[in-house]
């Protein structure tokens, strides 16, 4: 189970995010980067955040830590833009917070280098997940302690945002030659005889349980949550099993 904390303080917005992620303080005297339900991209941003967030973890990759964090719409009364006021208002109830950590260095390929292995094992995951945002121009990743550290998979997962195509992801190419970690990543068979077995019914269901109900539902084609949760188990094993479409 995710751990909830409740926000005290809007901090300051975060405007290299499409999304207008926010800064903020909570009731355990921690600091999150915090993405709104309320944004434009909406509930299913942050439902990729969890699944891909807490899948990677499970499989020993470096993700901060996950919070659902409970916003008081009243917390926008106090801010001077009226773009934070609207997102604060809009965004009332559990949305998600992402450890804050102060000094990471945001990755740069020019002067940072990742083990083979752990390279060739980010590199798979993203394939899994479909993750677009892990390019040259954009790699969401921070350096922290000297210590690799990834951010930001809201843009994964492309197939919920039309269910009636998933299928068509399933056997999707991943496009490895636009990835930040390619020319590191030479471990690549490896990595996916490591990671492959260990993605299965069980730990998907895992995760997805972590998702709260109300980023699930009224989900059109989906009687409750759990359906939709269950679909999320289905997709994703079939691309595993599928692997030999799309594995770098």
């Amino acid at each position: 189970m995710l751990r909830t904390v409740t926000a005290t303080r809007y901090v300051t917005p975060l405007r290299e995010g499409g999304s207008l992620p926010g800064l903020m303080e909570a009731d355990d005297l921690g600091t999150y980067v915090v993405k709104f339900v309320g944004a434009g991209q909406g509930r299913k941003v942050l439902v990729a955040e969890v699944v891909c967030g807490e899948l990677a973890r499970r499989l020993g990759l470096p993700v901060p830590e996950l919070v659902l964090a409970e916003v008081d719409p009243l917390l926008g009364r106090s801010e001077p833009d009226e773009e934070v006021q609207d997102l604060l208002k809009a965004s009332g109830g559990l949305n998600l917070g992402m450890d804050f950590l102060p000094g990471a260095l945001g990755f740069d390929p020019l002067a940072h280098t990742v083990e083979p292995a752990l390279a060739s094992r980010v590199l798979w995951f993203d394939a899994l997940v479909g993750n677009v945002d892990r390019s040259w121009r954009n790699p969401n990743m921070l350096m922290w302690h000297r210590a690799l550290e990834l951010i930001d998979h809201g843009a994964t997962l492309v197939f919920h945002h039309s269910w009636a195509r998933a299928a068509a992801f399933v056997e999707r190419a991943y496009d490895v030659d636009d990835h930040v970690l390619a020319g590191q990543a030479t471990a690549r068979d490896q990595a996916h005889r490591d990671l492959a077995p260990r993605v299965t019914e069980q730990l998907l269901s895992e995760v997805v349980a972590l998702i709260p109900d109300v980023w699930l539902e009224a989900e059109p084609g989906f009687p409750t949550a759990d359906d939709v949760r269950q679909a999320y188990v289905r997709q994703l094993l079939a691309r595993v099993a599928a692997a030999a479409a799309w594995r770098p």
